[in-house]
């Protein structure tokens, strides 16, 4: 299966200039001139380190990351997750003592399949702060399953994954927000019974989250401010794939890849926590798009899709030439704030990362 310098606007006929003129026969001319007119284009904003100090009982800590337990039985699936504090470089020099699952953010990605039962863990190994689990993939009473665990204490909760999707989890606990905004969100993905309709033509397939920084642990500012970033993340779904934090150009530093003719499927959610995406590939078309990652929910033809905070999609499309394909979300400042990313085609590549059929 598949960033303290101000913000250079910048118009959409410029960017659509830039990228045209960045066309050559020449692969690796292409790629290089690609990178260097978009970093010229989308100038990238440097982090806003001004805010909240780093709470007492959290001076000092910095917990490493620790694997997610995801083990099956069955329908049965047994997943353990950590709520804990650790250091994410938002972009070079920058380090944000995040709010994390097992010391990523976003969080580790989970996959499970319609109709598993999960039986879920979390351990707060943060030493002052209550945490818990809010999966946006189950239906249930939030009162009972997703409760608070106090810190240096383990919960347990069991909850079916009834409905296919690609879904938002992160932490509900008040201030829900500050939560989110720290770090503590992710993405779980419910794969559909018999599967979906375009599965045999799928050749390489990625997941991508988007979220937004704001001044640190300030609440304030992560209610009525703007973000200082926008970022993309890359979740491995396969083995070999690259696995990334939040980061400023993480995914233009390690681009997907893909070779030329090959279809390529992008899981994709919004974590936000405030704002909306307008996810789009430069250069491509969306052949098929799946909102929220349920099949039936099937449109054709699109441009852009537009993702809701929490929400999500699968978004396929043909990479037909060798070159850069640039993603973007299209609110424009944001792109400005760091969410660009890469996808690399050329039919060099080995085939790490490419699916088999029949997923």
């Amino acid at each position: 299966m598949l960033i303290r310098t101000g913000i250079q606007v910048i118009s959409g006929l410029s960017i659509m200039v830039l990228l045209l003129s960045a066309c050559s026969n020449q692969r690796d001319e292409t790629e290089s001139k690609v990178s260097s007119e978009l970093e010229n284009a989308i100038h990238t904003v440097h982090a806003e380190s001004a805010g909240s100090k780093v709470i007492e009982p959290h001076q000092g800590v910095n917990q490493k990351p620790s694997p997610i337990v995801l083990e099956r039985e069955g329908t049965d699936v047994t997943i353990k997750m950590t709520a804990q504090i650790t250091d994410i470089e938002i972009e070079e020099g920058y380090m944000y003592r995040a709010w994390t699952f097992n010391g990523e953010a976003p969080g580790p990605l989970v996959v499970v399949e319609e109709g598993d039962t999960i039986h879920f863990t979390l351990q707060n190994k943060d030493p002052a702060i209550p945490h818990s689990m809010d999966f946006h993939a189950v239906q249930t009473a939030p009162d009972k399953s997703f409760t608070n665990v106090a810190p240096n204490e383990t919960g347990t909760f069991t909850y079916q994954a009834t409905k296919p999707g690609v879904f938002m989890y992160h932490c509900g606990t008040a201030p829900m927000l500050a939560h989110i905004a720290n770090g503590m969100h992710g993405v779980i993905i419910v794969q559909p019974t018999g599967g979906y309709p375009t599965d045999n033509e799928v050749d390489r397939e990625y997941v991508i989250v988007q979220n937004e920084w704001y001044k640190y642990n300030d609440l304030e500012d992560m209610t009525n401010g703007e973000p200082s970033q926008v970022v993309f993340s890359a979740k491995a779904l396969h083995k070999g794939q690259i696995n990334t934090n939040g980061t400023v150009t993480a995914i233009k530093d390690s681009p997907l890849l893909a070779k030329p003719g090959e279809r390529v499927r992008i899981y994709i959610n919004n974590a936000g926590p405030n704002e909306v995406s307008s996810f789009h590939v430069v250069g491509a078309i969306f052949d098929d798009v799946y909102l929220d990652g349920n099949p039936n929910n099937h449109l054709e033809g699109l441009q852009t899709v537009m993702l809701p905070v929490s929400g999500g999609a699968i978004v396929e499309f043909i990479v037909k030439e060798e070159g850069v394909y640039p993603f973007v979300t299209h609110q424009m400042n944001h792109a400005a704030k760091g969410a660009v990313g890469y996808i690399r085609v050329n039919a060099d590549w080995d085939d790490g990362g490419k699916i088999s059929q029949g997923h």
